[in-house]
């Protein structure tokens, strides 16, 4: 019987976690009292979590996971579990428990009143410093006022998606992805469930601000031109201003005044609109950087190995490489795992 949910986690060094992870989500999942998969998407970990994850599949057929050939990145991590997934309803939640899995319910709840996409609004944030607070409101308010999308503010990825919108994500191939505001961007029924975030249950954050950066910059070069624009209004404000005090230096000049003599000035100016110059092409760069990377036609992920689950059917123009059927897999009595990964398993 094919699941009726998928619950997509990706995981990168999260070995501490890892088993009350598992616990918290098969206890929320089995009160629901229908049919699910637990799809753990292994984002290049170089901790045990990989082991812990086989054994998890070993021990319940429930759990699928997905290997990836080296790191790929959180939110591709998202995309692969969107591909393989196969429930009517999907949910991505981070495997750091800051998202409780007691909120699920709450999900389907929604989803089952008939919204497409329910996703869960942050009221509050334990343990995060006033800056990581800080700096996320902005860049959400900062993103929702300079696009056309309607992205929630102070939501992160943990939502669930009914499957014509995992079907219609699956078609959107882009490589610098940014899933939450690609799910409000399909459109569909969407609702919002109010919860507390929770302080991380173990290890480190997996977000320093170099990627958080990262992942802002994507954000707003994935929906908004207005950063190109920008550069535009700067070089016609920079222009009015230059011909403004052109004028201004003829008439102090006529009229005698000696303020504009010497370099120094000249100076300032040049090294001023060397800079708007600078930044300009630099928000150029960016743009181009990314039309660079598309044009390529790289895949987005490569799978070395998968555990209970089928390569998946993908929509046109969606190349990914799975190489795990190439994949020698170990022995039962070398490791207690299923030696052919790619076999469905029946659910339990």
């Amino acid at each position: 019987m094919p699941p009726v949910y998928s619950i997509v986690v990706p995981v990168y060094n999260e070995e501490a976690i890892l088993p009350e992870l598992y616990s918290r989500l098969t206890a929320v999942m089995e009160q629901l009292g229908e049919p699910y998969e637990l799809i753990f998407v292994n984002d290049g970990s170089h901790d045990r979590s990989l082991e812990i994850m086989r054994e998890l599949h070993r021990r319940d057929p429930r759990v699928k996971v997905i290997n990836f050939a080296r790191n790929f990145g959180h939110q591709v991590a998202i995309t692969a579990g969107l591909d393989y997934a196969r429930g009517d309803a999907v949910v991505i939640i981070d495997a750091d428990l800051q998202d409780p899995p007691e909120v699920i319910p709450d999900l389907v709840a929604r989803w089952k009143e008939g919204y497409e996409v329910v996703y869960a609004v942050r009221t509050e944030r334990e343990g995060e410093t006033w800056f990581k607070e800080f700096t996320a409101k902005l860049f959400y308010r900062l993103i929702r006022s300079i696009t056309n999308v309607d992205i929630p503010l102070d939501t992160g990825d943990f939502r669930l998606m009914d499957r014509q919108v995992v079907e219609t994500l699956r078609a959107m191939r882009e490589r610098h992805r940014f899933m939450r505001g690609m799910s409000s961007w399909v459109g569909f029924r969407q609702t919002g469930v109010p919860y507390r975030r929770h302080r991380r249950y173990a290890g480190e954050t997996k977000y320093p601000f170099r990627k958080m950066l990262k992942f802002a910059l994507d954000g707003i070069t994935s929906f908004s031109y207005l950063p190109l624009q920008l550069a535009t209004y700067l070089g016609f404000a920079i222009a009015a201003m230059s011909a403004l005090f052109i004028l201004f230096v003829i008439v102090a000049r006529l009229s005698g005044m000696q303020a504009f003599v010497g370099q120094a000035t000249t100076l300032v100016t040049v090294l001023f609109l060397g800079g708007i110059q600078l930044i300009s092409l630099g928000i150029l760069g960016e743009y181009l950087g990314r039309v660079y990377e598309e044009i390529k036609g790289r895949p987005l992920y490569i799978v070395a190995q998968t555990w209970g689950l089928e390569a998946p059917p993908l929509p046109p123009h969606a190349h990914v490489v799975d190489v795990s059927h190439l994949q020698p897999s170990p022995s039962p009595e070398e490791s207690g795992v299923d030696p052919h990964p790619s076999r469905e398993q029946p659910s339990r």
